[in-house]
């Protein structure tokens, strides 16, 4: 790789970052994408799953007039309502995972640049 496509690949990247990593449309942008569409699959999956679990027992928790079983639906509610949250904390580590990726990539490019600019000298 020559001095001149490691420029224009750090140009195009740094313009890429201004427009897009900052935002927080930008990251979520980054994670509807093709290359993503097994984890967003799985994500909302699980999430809807779970969701309809969630209203189910709340349903049932109503509808029911033995004590036991109210404290079992509500029991069962509030896991089903925490493992939705756990999937939104895990759909938000990929996004940042992606971040992260695309800041490494760009210190490999600055390295490779400043080892060629050593190499001339």
């Amino acid at each position: 790789m020559n001095e001149e496509e490691i420029k224009k690949i750090i140009d195009s990247t740094e313009q890429y970052d201004k427009v897009k990593e900052y935002s927080l449309l930008g990251m979520i942008g980054d994670f509807y994408t093709r290359k993503m569409l097994s984890m967003v699959i799985f994500v909302w999956s699980l999430g809807i799953l779970f969701m309809a679990g969630a209203i189910y027992s709340g349903v049932k928790f109503f509808k029911t007039d033995d004590t036991q079983y109210q404290i079992m639906y509500a029991a069962i509610f509030m896991t089903l309502i925490q493992w939705v949250g756990s999937l939104k904390i895990f759909a938000w580590q990929i996004i940042h995972r992606n971040s992260i990726k695309r800041n490494i990539k760009r210190l490999e490019l600055r390295i490779a640049e400043l080892g060629q600019v050593i190499q001339k000298q």
